[in-house]
């Protein structure tokens, strides 16, 4: 049996003659930048996200690095973020000048971890600037899954820190009946095809229920410009295609379903691990009043992570590491000054957690079969 880690092709042929008929009316209307289909869509992610704002854009890395842009964010700021993400988070902060301070994640989690936001604010207060330089924190809802939000919005709240969500990972994903996307000052989106919600190339969004952040998000999209060829501050080119717009609302009607498909996929891969006593296995956690919507299905393993993870190529089962190696141990970041050991959480992700295939069109046999290869790894043949 074949288990790819994922397999974009199947899903698009459920939807084929949706999208197909979607591409040929933009193709037909000629309006490629900034037309009905962004509009529509903006409308349908605050209508799916409960925001009051939607401001779609170029990408994900983008809708980081405008949301900096549109806080005032500038060189010299700290951003407070993880090291345990993809590197766009912090990328972002460094290409608008600013310094990227990191804590660790929570162990089981694999978000930010407010227990160790307190030796942050120490670390800075020791430094000749103080704690004063700190504008934003970036809460990563990695895999699908919420931060805890509630400490995070309390810390931003108490030293006048702005909030802005990496929901890359997450959209659908709920934390105490609050949807990612409005819960920070600022929310971004990434549509990367392997999102849970792919665009046919590149493509994010921006979320707020703050208007002014809104006005000021619209103006950089477009070169700061408004009216047209009338520069009010400088911005860049944000903007979403409308072809990815229109194939992305297609895409949104069935997210949901998609969604609940790949938290059956999770439940199965656990009901296996537990039947066939894999000891060495730990499956996320899910919190509570939490909806977790498996970006990814990331497990801990205990031991020959990368044994294991050759062994399941062996037998055609695709598998990913998310990340190999954390950001504070990145080469480009080494004038940070941050040395092996500084976030051991985050070294042990990077370590020992493997994605395993979760996508929705996967099949039960599928999933079994990966848990029997696992199995075999561990007990051997039976």
């Amino acid at each position: 049996m074949k288990v790819p880690f994922l397999d974009l092709k199947a899903q698009y042929s459920k939807i084929k003659n949706e999208v197909q008929d979607a591409i040929e009316d933009v193709c037909e209307n000629q309006k490629f930048i900034l037309g009905k289909n962004v509009e529509c869509f903006e409308t349908s992610i605050n209508n799916y996200c409960l925001s009051k704002y939607a401001v779609g854009v170029s990408s994900g890395t983008d809708a980081l690095l405008i949301s900096l842009m549109a806080l005032g964010i500038k060189n010299d700021d700290i951003v407070i973020t993880t090291p345990y993400t993809f590197f766009a988070t912090a990328g972002a902060i460094c290409r608008i000048g600013a310094t990227p301070v990191f804590i660790d994640i929570d162990k089981d989690t694999f978000n930010m971890s407010l227990d160790n936001l307190d030796q942050v604010i120490i670390k800075l207060a020791k430094m000749s600037y103080g704690f004063s330089r700190a504008k934003a924190i970036i809460p990563v809802h990695l895999f699908g899954q919420c931060a805890n939000m509630d400490e995070i919005i309390e810390f931003g709240n108490n030293h006048n820190v702005r909030v802005i969500e990496d929901s890359a990972q997450a959209i659908g994903s709920i934390y105490k009946n609050k949807k990612a996307g409005t819960i920070g000052d600022l929310s971004c989106f990434s549509f990367f095809p392997t999102k849970n919600l792919g665009a046919f190339g590149d493509g994010g969004m921006v979320t707020t229920n703050d208007k002014d952040l809104y006005e000021r998000l619209r103006l950089l999209r477009s070169h700061g410009a408004y009216p047209k060829y009338h520069h009010k501050i400088v911005g860049g080119n944000f903007r979403l295609d409308e072809i990815q717009a229109a194939i992305l609302s297609v895409k949104l009607k069935y997210l949901d379903e998609w969604t609940t498909k790949r938290q059956l996929n999770a439940d199965l891969y656990r009901d296996y691990f537990d039947e066939f006593d894999l000891l060495d296995i730990v499956t996320p956690p899910v919190e509570k009043e939490a909806r977790h919507i498996y970006n990814q299905f990331v497990i801990y393993v205990k031991e020959k992570r990368d044994e294991l993870r050759g062994f399941l190529l062996d037998n055609n089962i695709g598998t990913e590491v998310y990340y190999p190696i954390p950001l504070h141990l990145q080469e480009c970041f080494s004038k940070l000054g941050y040395k092996k050991g500084d976030f051991p959480n985050s070294e042990y992700a990077a370590e020992h957690t493997l994605a395993l295939p979760i996508y929705p069109e996967l099949n039960g046999a599928m999933i079994k079969y990966v848990a029997e290869k696992i199995k075999e790894f561990y007990h051997g043949k039976k």
